[in-house]
């Protein structure tokens, strides 16, 4: 019988590690490797065992429908391509060295990893996944609290080991997770400055805690995002901001390290290169010395400190957009073309993991995220008051139309989300003529009063030059001080007030 699945979320406590305890942890870690890659590669084999077969690919002739899924099946049970053919294969490490190092359900989480990542594979949503090298297996979890791996009072039990858990008392956050019910516990190894750091996830049931300064809003929002900016308009908020710029950009620090490693691992390993520079083909071995290592450190902790930054924005930008209504109408991209197209920004920003992060938040607390397709609406090319479409080049960032609608292209595309009808994908072309003056007013006043800040030069993806506006590098916002200035449209239905979560 199929279990009811419950919302749940992760409490995140430090642990208290002795050097022999260490030293245990990363022989377990090692071995759950080593199962991994047992259960990726005999998982590999299987799909191309059942991709070559005469039902598989009789199957994939026929129309899409119920009897061509039913093939698929009946193909795959066959062949025993499935998560739990794969926890069968995986009891015998129950009988072997790893079985001394990992509990029975550590390794059919394993197994289930394993399996997960290549059936994403199989379904092309994923690329093929790579085997793991020595000292790249980071975490290990269990599949309840009551055996293997389980959180007892304040501290992680694990086949005799005992972890003692560092628990601040007066974090709201860490309390709250505490008294909630464990579902199950990972323990997952960090690298911090070349050092190894542990910590126990506990996947707890119910809803996340919501801290009392991170109020919802009420009413419709529309946001448009890119590569580098995001744009947000609400009842009350318009808002146009470089998308996570507080986030250092390494890139330059980073390719100066990677070629100094490049250049320690030519000079340790001579005989793996050919004449003309290239590395020879074949299996080989490669020597680091201790300044490469050091140099491989400094490039991970680079690494680890901007996506530690990126996530920090990234939870702060979220917060405040919920603070701005409790229905959000957003474009559904591509964000694999984002990454063809303008991939170094991407790898900086993230725009894919904001979006994911939004969805995960206003999921928990009760928000509404409608995504809707871009090749139906083209907001991009659409003009409300005259209801026409016309392509524009990326490069012209404003909205020009001769029905005198002018606005900045990010804005004016969140304002028309904003004016989605959800059930039809269309626009409410009348909500949208009664909300656009207000709108087109706080817009005007935004643009007018940004003031310069840190001394940085605008985006080019704004649409405004440091000449023009005299003005700020950081964001664009207009709260509710401009309410003297124009009166706020009325959305059908009234304007919501702000409550609490």
């Amino acid at each position: 019988m199929h279990q009811e699945s419950t919302p749940s979320f992760i409490t995140k406590l430090p642990l208290s590690i002795s050097p022999r305890e260490e030293r245990i942890l990363l022989v377990r870690l090692d071995a759950a490797r080593q199962v991994y890659n047992a259960c990726l590669g005999e998982s590999l084999k299987r799909l191309m065992i059942m991709r070559e077969s005469k039902q598989f690919k009789q199957a994939c002739k026929q129309k899409k429908g119920k009897t061509r899924r039913s093939a698929f099946r009946d193909a795959s049970r066959r062949y025993k391509f499935s998560e739990y053919a794969l926890h069968t294969y995986a009891k015998q490490f129950n009988h072997s060295w790893l079985g001394d190092h990992l509990d029975s359900q550590s390794i059919q989480k394993i197994a289930t990893r394993a399996f997960k990542a290549v059936e994403q594979y199989a379904f092309g949503k994923r690329g093929k996944p790579r085997f793991k090298g020595k000292n790249q297996f980071d975490s290990v979890e269990g599949k309840s609290n009551k055996t293997g791996i389980r959180w007892r009072d304040d501290h992680v039990v694990w086949l005799g080991l005992k972890f003692r858990a560092l628990i601040d008392k007066n974090d709201p956050v860490i309390m709250y997770g505490l008294k909630s019910r464990v579902k199950y516990v990972r323990i997952v190894r960090r690298k911090l400055k070349g050092r190894n750091r542990f910590y126990a996830q506990l996947i707890c049931e119910g809803l996340p805690y919501q801290k009392p300064k991170n109020k919802i809003g009420s009413g419709p929002m529309g946001i448009d995002i890119g590569p580098s900016t995001i744009a947000v308009v609400s009842e009350t908020t318009v808002r146009l901001i470089p998308f996570a710029d507080e986030v250092e950009d390494y890139q330059p620090e980073i390719r100066r390290l990677q070629r100094k490693l490049d250049r320690q691992r030519r000079a340790n390993n001579p005989d793996n290169y050919n004449g003309d520079g290239a590395v020879k083909k074949g299996a080989r071995r490669w020597k680091k010395s201790n300044r490469q290592i050091k140099t491989q450190t400094k490039i991970s902790e680079i690494k680890r400190k901007q996506a530690a930054a990126r996530k920090s924005a990234h939870g702060r930008l979220v917060n405040e957009i919920l603070s701005f209504g409790d229905e959000i109408k957003i474009e559904k991209l591509s964000y694999r073309t984002f990454q063809h197209q303008y991939g170094k920004s991407v790898e900086r920003r993230a725009p894919g993991m904001f979006v994911e992060l939004l969805k995960r938040k206003a999921e928990s607390a009760g928000v509404l995220v409608h995504e809707f397709p871009t090749f139906d609406t083209r907001f991009s090319q659409l003009c409300h008051g005259c209801n026409t479409y016309k392509k524009k080049p990326l490069s012209r960032r404003w909205h020009r139309c001769k029905c005198g609608i002018v606005a900045q292209r990010d804005v004016y595309s969140a304002f028309l989300a904003m004016c989605l009808e959800p059930s039809t994908n269309k626009l409410n072309a009348g909500y949208a003529e009664e909300a656009w003056p207000s709108v087109d007013a706080r817009m005007r006043a935004a643009l007018s009063s940004m003031q310069a800040a840190n001394g940085k030069a605008l985006p080019a993806s704004f649409g405004i030059s440091q000449s023009q506006s005299g003005l700020s590098a950081k964001s664009i916002e207009i709260l509710n001080e401009v309410r003297d200035v124009v009166p706020r449209f009325a959305p059908p239905g009234g304007l919501g007030r702000v409550r609490e979560s």
